[in-house]
């Protein structure tokens, strides 16, 4: 427990130096005055690779001999440290294989391997990836560089914690995303280190709580399967040599159901422009969770490596949680007028009609014969209601239904 100690995090920040970015703390009045607290952001998406593995990452690859780094560099990751990785290695010159799980959304393959690195793509989730970069690590003879099980690992993404407090020296909570468990351990073990008054608080995916599970266990627990659309976290197993220092400084953990990374994507997009994968949204959505007032929080926002085809779909399903989006279905009279009158209702409430299907064949009886489904665009669930008690006041009784996938042409 003396490995992870004040000499080790500064030389790791001075090293890490030559390749992050400033990413200073953007104070947000939008998540402030909901909370009631005093909230900060911690944009680690604004990295040069895109995400904060970039440190752990570089400072592990600067501690190798010049012997382990000429054998070749491989590495597992679900992309973010895949990138961290590849960029370091052609920093170095030295070769890097990346094993990456096949559903790894494409934007992450092609940057990793734009940054000259072999990608490999194998098995569902990082563990499996991880097996099989090390079956290929010991046939080769590979270094491993390992994406949070690794105390330089956790010694780089400290760097975090070493520029919070730098920046705001009375924080009073850090939310941490949690995945593996090395940026928990990094960034709780030197934030107690610099202030023992701090309290960082990790925050997990309700379908991938490998970290939760383990603390309640008091040992590292493997979770039987995942199921999160944070790609980036969605490990089965927390690291075993990083696991006493989380027991120890890790002050609690939250769990973030999927539904609330979407509405969170949305938040952060429209109220600080900030483009951001749904791990590093992981700490926004916490931050309803936590029973305190007039505290100063820093929320990490640990990457923003997100494909377009997933951009699109967090976006309209943000939209339709939060009623911009809705879906109706009315029966009307099988007459002429009938779709103008109600387009007409809608228009008047100002609501925008994004996509109508008209069904004649749905009944016999002419009197309410054709089914009308619209999908509207609202400004919120108060307008939403709105609307649909104008409809109601004409004698037309709308009923929700799932609203359908909007094509958006990006």
């Amino acid at each position: 427990m003396d490995q992870l100690n004040l000499e080790s995090f500064e030389e790791a920040y001075n090293i890490i130096q030559r390749v992050v970015l400033p990413t200073n703390l953007i104070y947000s009045d939008y998540f402030s005055s909901r909370t009631g607290n005093k909230v900060y952001l911690k944009p680690e998406n604004l990295q040069l690779t895109g995400a904060y593995k970039i440190r752990g990452a570089y400072y592990k690859i600067s501690t190798l001999s010049d012997e382990d780094r000429k054998k070749g560099l491989i590495a597992a990751s679900a992309g973010n440290h895949a990138q961290g990785v590849a960029y370091a290695a052609r920093e170095f010159g030295v070769k890097a294989t990346i094993v990456m799980p096949e559903g790894t959304p494409l934007l992450k393959v092609n940057r990793t391997r734009a940054l000259g690195a072999e990608v490999i793509l194998h098995g569902a989730v990082y563990d499996e990836a991880c097996a099989k970069a090390k079956e290929l690590a010991e046939e080769h003879g590979y270094t491993f560089v390992h994406p949070f099980d690794d105390l330089d690992i956790a010694t780089g993404q400290g760097s975090i914690a070493m520029e919070i407090v730098k920046e705001l020296p009375t924080v009073d909570i850090i939310l941490v995303p949690v995945g593996g468990g090395g940026l928990a351990t990094g960034v709780s073990t030197l934030a107690k280190m610099l202030n023992p008054k701090i309290k960082v608080i990790g925050v997990e995916p309700a379908g991938a709580n490998c970290l939760q599970r383990s603390l309640e266990a008091g040992k590292v627990t493997t979770v039987s399967s995942v199921n999160t659309i944070a790609d980036g976290t969605a490990v089965q197993t927390p690291g075993e040599v990083i696991f006493p220092y989380l027991q120890e400084n890790l002050d609690s953990v939250i769990t973030i159901k999927d539904d609330e990374l979407i509405v969170a994507f949305v938040d952060v997009l429209e109220n600080h422009k900030l483009f951001v994968e749904n791990s590093g949204l992981l700490t926004v959505a916490a931050l309803k969770h936590l029973p305190v007032e007039n505290k100063k929080i820093v929320s990490i926002l640990s990457g923003g490596n997100m494909d377009i085809i997933t951009l699109s779909s967090v976006v309209q399903n943000g939209l339709i949680q939060r009623s911009r989006i809705f879906t109706i279905s009315v029966c009307l009279p099988d007459v002429p007028g009938q779709l103008t009158q109600v387009s007409k209702i809608i228009a008047e409430c100002n609501g925008n009609i994004i996509k109508l299907e008209h069904n004649q064949f749905i009944s016999v009886n002419r009197n309410s014969a054709v089914e009308l489904t619209i999908t509207i665009e609202a400004f919120g669930e108060e307008h939403k209601k709105e609307i649909m008690q104008a409809l109601q006041k004409h004698s037309y009784f709308p009923m929700e239904r799932k609203p359908q996938r909007i094509v958006v042409d990006l």
